[in-house]
């Protein structure tokens, strides 16, 4: 399933990412922030369990700031967890 998450405290503005009916993420896109490195990240966590990126990516900072755009995909990826577990 395809999902949108609108990044909060962060240089990217929004990420798009696929996770398939086994949890694997699929496809990743963030729009704005520092292109290469998110690029990097994006390449990375393709083929990952959606649970183990948020284990490795959640709580990550970006300098001064209380988040980063990896830390915003596992926010992102953790709230979509959370709500299949509801449904």
């Amino acid at each position: 399933m395809k999902y949108t998450y609108y990044t909060q405290g962060t240089c990217s503005s929004q990420i798009d990412f696929e996770i398939d009916d086994e949890g694997i993420l699929r496809d990743v896109m963030f729009y704005g922030g520092c292109h290469g490195n998110l690029q990097g990240i994006s390449i990375l966590v393709r083929g990952m369990k959606a649970s183990d990126v948020v284990s490795k990516l959640q709580g990550i900072r970006c300098g001064y700031k209380n988040t980063s755009c990896p830390d915003q995909l596992a926010n992102a990826l953790r709230r979509v967890l959370e709500q299949e577990k509801k449904d």
